[in-house]
């Protein structure tokens, strides 16, 4: 079938933009080096990433998009991009609770892109000292999910560490079901995270009932399970499927379909303000009657919404718990500081864990 002439024409209209867009982003990849070495004489100990300018870009650019390319494609387009300047500037080392293809490797990615240099580390804490000794820029670490709650070794990790909260990531959990099989009637063994599995024993137990399956350390060692062992599938993400070489044979077999995770991104530096923060504070109540009320009366006097509240032992004295919570608003905003004040006199003591842009 011979093609129309109205698709040449409009191939190569492609492809002379294509070439454009290239161009273009060469010239402002020449702007970018520009910005990073003034950036790193003005402060060689300095970070590079500027969360408020992404947001800014991006926030321009959908606003003023007038289609037909979806808005929604805007932001993982532009991440990529700024990913990439990133690297021309200096590299971004980015730690996060690995192995490769976890769900936290997926929401690191998500915030840095694929052109940053990601370092795997074994446990939460291993996160916490790669960037506290200068190993990594940033780190990634999990904090809560939607349905399995609070993560509480992260949050016990903020009482000794120096570390900041310089943002946060909301990814969502979706859960795939792969093999090297072509069907799942050959499968023979399932293997996942306990979490995942938990997550998915509806559709297991439908699809699958009868058929063994083991708890492993990680999404991504079930995936790698999968290439070494006859009848085996896995449930992880699909970046672990595209890592391993595995076919996805069911997607999206959560039970629950609006599963989210919320990492937190850490860093030894506090991030600037951008006009849709969040401040995360841990504090230590007196031990007295009406001391909770006494913690929260602050916060509604200032007007300050609270996003979050979590209790936890504080590990030094039986009966003595940390409060750990999120407010709405930068800790320089006026009400935010004024409140952060009042509570000082209030508390046994204040500790504030980060100021940070919003997931958007």
């Amino acid at each position: 079938m011979s093609k129309s002439p109205d698709i040449d024409k409009s191939r190569e209209e492609i492809d002379r933009l294509d070439d454009e867009i290239l161009r273009l982003l060469n010239e402002r990849s020449r702007h970018v080096i520009a910005i990073g070495k003034a950036k790193l004489e003005a402060d060689p100990q300095g970070l590079l990433h500027t969360q408020g300018r992404e947001a800014a870009i991006v926030e321009r650019l959908t606003r003023q998009n007038a289609g037909p390319f979806p808005n929604e494609a805007i932001r993982p387009v532009y991440r990529e991009i700024m990913s990439a300047s990133l690297s021309l500037e200096g590299t971004q080392t980015v730690a996060y609770l690995g192995p490769p293809a976890t769900f936290t490797h997926v929401a690191a990615m998500g915030k840095f892109g694929a052109s940053a240099q990601y370092v795997s580390c074994g446990g939460i804490k291993e996160v916490f000292d790669a960037v506290e000794r200068g190993r990594a820029l940033y780190g990634v670490v999990p904090v809560e999910n939607s349905t399995e709650g609070v993560v509480n070794y992260t949050l016990d990790m903020f009482i000794d560490s120096t570390l900041l909260i310089y943002g946060e990531v909301m990814q969502e959990v979706a859960h795939h079901f792969m093999s090297t099989r072509e069907r799942i009637e050959d499968v023979t063994t399932v293997y996942s995270h306990p979490h995942a599995l938990a997550q998915c024993r509806n559709w297991l137990d439908t699809h699958l009932p009868g058929v063994p399956v083991a708890d492993v350390s990680s999404t991504s060692d079930a995936a790698a399970r999968c290439g070494a062992e006859s009848g085996a599938a896995a449930i992880a993400s699909d970046l672990a499927a595209r890592l391993h070489g595995l076919n996805i044979l069911h997607s999206r077999i959560e039970d629950h379909p609006h599963n989210v995770t919320r990492f937190l991104v850490l860093c030894r530096h506090a991030s600037e303000a951008t006009g849709k923060d969040k401040t995360s504070v841990m504090l230590s109540v007196k031990d007295k009657a009406g001391a909770l009320y006494e913690l929260l009366r602050p916060f509604a006097s200032h007007g300050i919404n609270l996003t979050k509240i979590e209790s936890r032992p504080s590990r030094r004295k039986a009966w003595e718990y940390l409060f750990f919570v999120d407010l709405e608003g930068h800790a320089r905003d006026t009400r935010v500081r004024q409140t952060l004040e009042e509570l000082k006199g209030r508390c046994l003591f204040v500790k504030i864990l980060g100021s940070y842009p919003m997931h958007v």
